[in-house]
């Protein structure tokens, strides 16, 4: 059910035609300058809205020199996630808290596949331990691991998502519960070793360890320094002075004409420059008139001079 918009009598839903039954208006046609004034003030404040947001995403991510290192620090604890934080060694199989294991032992992500494709045996292992053994630890570790990767994750991307709040401290309570998990995940993982220790064997899933050792390693170190760097680097951020929308506006606009003047002086300079190329084909071109001319001349004077010496 519409109405029509000079009359305002009400028009069934089955009405197609594109005049006004009581009025005789044309319906798509009513106000149209009106209409049309409209679309393009609606079509002016979308366009603020994008270049506002643009804005703010450019300045979130690299907008001054203190944004870019954040930027590149929010990378690089990415890489700490392939170092191993711990280890469960033993005679048959081995585990590395890391997303790959580059000494041929499982990997967190070998710990992750037993919860999702063999859970009904791995949750009879971790039964049979009475959820206090090993194997819930390793588990529950890998879990506490993927939530670190996860959070890490999940701050970097705030930064876009929160962008219109330039000074929000959210990354930095994304990166304390990311660096939380992390130490949490260590201690367990590590505590694994110890409490294999009173099992002569026992089975992640349907990967069996025999006679268990290792515990904290190196890799945590390093990865501990970069989560806190990426920690202290929002920190700074946020209680760093921030720019408002009308400032990036007003640099957006600055940056726009310095470019069109930019681009409109290289035009003139190409246009100068077929100007000059065109002038200098015209030039040729007489001088080879010219010269295509005293030759004709010379030529003619020759012949006449050999027939008044033959006369």
């Amino acid at each position: 059910m519409a109405n029509c918009p000079n009359c305002g009598k009400k028009l069934p839903w089955w009405y197609f035609k594109a005049e006004c039954s009581k009025c005789g208006v044309s319906i798509p046609n009513f106000n149209w300058i009106e209409r049309l004034e409209e679309d393009n003030i609606n079509a002016e404040k979308s366009f603020e809205v994008f270049y506002k947001t643009i804005n703010r995403i450019k300045y979130s991510l690299f907008g001054t020199k203190l944004r870019i290192a954040r930027l590149i620090l929010t990378f690089l604890p990415a890489a700490a996630f392939f170092l191993p934080w711990a280890s469960v060694k033993s005679s048959s199989n081995s585990f590395e808290l890391a997303l790959f294991s580059f000494s041929g032992g499982k990997s967190v992500i070998d710990v992750i596949s037993q919860l999702f494709g063999n859970s009904s045996l791995l949750l009879d292992n971790m039964k049979f331990e009475n959820y206090s053994g090993p194997v819930t630890f390793i588990t529950v570790s890998a879990i506490f691991f993927f939530l670190s990767v996860l959070f890490i994750v999940f701050a970097f991307f705030l930064n876009i998502i929160k962008c219109a709040k330039p000074k929000t401290k959210s990354t930095v309570v994304f990166d304390i519960i990311a660096i939380a998990c992390s130490v949490v995940s260590v201690i367990l993982f590590s505590s694994a070793t110890s409490l294999g220790t009173d099992f002569t064997a026992f089975s992640v899933g349907d990967i069996s360890v025999i006679q268990t050792s290792g515990g904290f390693a190196w890799g945590y170190i390093p990865a501990l320094i970069l989560f806190l760097a990426a920690t202290g680097i929002n920190i700074a951020v946020a209680v760093a002075p921030a720019k408002s929308d009308e400032m990036l506006e007003a640099e957006r606009l600055t940056k726009q004409e310095t470019k069109e003047a930019k681009e409109k002086e290289n035009e003139l300079k190409k246009q100068r420059a077929r100007e000059e190329a065109a002038k200098a084909y015209e030039e040729e071109q007489k001088n080879i008139i010219a010269e295509a001319k005293k030759k004709v001349a010379e030529k003619k004077a020759k012949e006449d001079a050999k027939a008044k010496k033959h006369s």
